[in-house]
């Protein structure tokens, strides 16, 4: 692909004289998006001021160090804006090339959870503990790997003008590079990012213009595969008893019904302009549990109000609505529908994170991109931001 877009010709990346003109002429900072970068920005700052509300008292878990969670986001945030910028500067396309390696180690990755070396963190065995208080959470990580890979399989044929849309063995061949991952998440069980990864999925199908068969298919299999995942009780009792609990919020208040009424009772009593920051009665009380991480969107609506809370959907929607001005405006397919998939899970994501914590969702365990506490989280998302950049750094000005 040559012309206007300064790239190589494989379509694999850009070639030295492109970034020279890139940086040269336009100069970097001329062609980021702004907006973006911005709004994540401000979300994790926000979640850095929401979690240390929620945790400087909680001399249980934060080792007597009112900081401790404080300083850890912040450290988690300043890992991810390094991990933006190096994959501004390694580019999208130049990933391309790297999906074989980066699924082969996602893959690995998730099985070491089913091992000794996972660990079991509030219900979900989806994490792998290293030691020195370092753990991660590979299927965080394996969301991008969807993205990436069923990009570059959807897109090859596309981009290099042999087709005009993809084809049925395609779509079957990036279906099947999905489906691997998502089962073994599956079988942790991680409902809550499997969900996230089947959202993901059905995004970049729409954005790759797959026939619409596949994704009227997709949906009756998802509809047959979540009947079998009941009937089959391959969820866990806990899980089970969440959506018991979402069906009938009246349900075991005291118990499988707890954390969505403490979470409905701390955002509703914050009003419009909430109680101000740490003066949460619910929070300080600690009666809402996990509100560092899943639950964290309660510290907003309590201490921030609906002002508070609203500022971050609004910084969100900043966010999605730029993604998908990013995902229009690229002139390749690949840039599309790995834009695409990145809006899908952010979307999903945060409407289930704030949906749960007002009674609307079923309670999945899922944290509030950027501003949650959780390095494999925080991690992912700026990773994906630096996706977003890429395709817009990548794309000719005058798109």
């Amino acid at each position: 692909m040559t012309g206007a877009n300064n790239f190589s010709v494989s379509g694999y990346g850009p070639n030295r004289a492109s970034w020279t003109r890139i940086f040269a002429r336009d100069g970097l900072a001329r062609r980021l998006d702004w907006p973006i970068l911005l709004s994540a920005t401000a979300l994790s700052l926000i979640g850095a001021a929401l979690v240390y509300s929620a945790t400087r008292n909680r001399t249980e878990i934060n080792q007597g160090d009112p900081y401790y969670f404080l300083i850890r986001h912040l450290m988690n945030m300043g890992i991810g804006f390094a991990l933006m910028i190096g994959t501004i500067w390694l580019g999208h396309r130049t990933l391309r090339t790297a999906v074989p390696i980066l699924y082969g180690f996602s893959i690995l990755l998730i099985l070491l959870v089913l091992t000794p070396l996972g660990a079991t963190i509030n219900g979900n065995r989806n994490w792998i503990v290293f030691g020195g208080g370092f753990s991660l959470q590979p299927s965080e990580f394996v969301k991008i790997t969807i993205i990436l890979g069923m990009a570059m399989l959807l897109s090859a044929r596309v981009d290099a003008g042999d087709k005009p849309h993809p084809d049925h063995r395609t779509v079957a061949q990036a279906l099947g590079l999905a489906a691997v991952p998502m089962m073994i998440v599956m079988l942790m069980p991680d409902l809550g990012s499997t969900m996230v990864m089947a959202v993901t999925v059905l995004g970049v199908l729409l954005a790759s213009g797959a026939s619409n068969r596949w994704v009227f298919g997709l949906l009756g299999a998802g509809t047959l595969g979540a009947v079998a995942v009941w009937q089959l009780h391959i969820l866990d009792e806990y899980q089970i008893n969440r959506f018991a609990a979402f069906a009938n919020p009246s349900l075991d208040p005291a118990g499988v019904g707890y954390n969505t009424n403490q979470a409905r009772i701390a955002i509703g009593s914050g009003g419009l302009t909430g109680a101000g920051l740490f003066h949460g009665s619910q929070t300080t009380g600690q009666f809402v549990p996990e509100q560092q991480t899943d639950f964290v969107f309660t510290v907003a609506g309590e201490e921030l109000g609906f002002v508070g809370a609203g500022l971050i959907i609004v910084l969100l929607g900043v966010v999605l609505w730029r993604a998908c001005r990013i995902a229009r405006e690229t002139t390749e397919l690949y840039g599309t529908i790995v834009a695409a998939g990145i809006i899908a899970w952010f979307i999903f994501q945060a409407f289930e994170n704030i949906g749960m914590t007002l009674g609307i969702m079923p309670v999945a365990g899922l944290p509030l991109p950027f501003v949650s506490y959780g390095g494999s989280s925080m991690f992912a998302v700026w990773i994906a931001v630096g996706l977003l950049q890429s395709i817009r750094v990548q794309r000719p000005m005058s798109a």
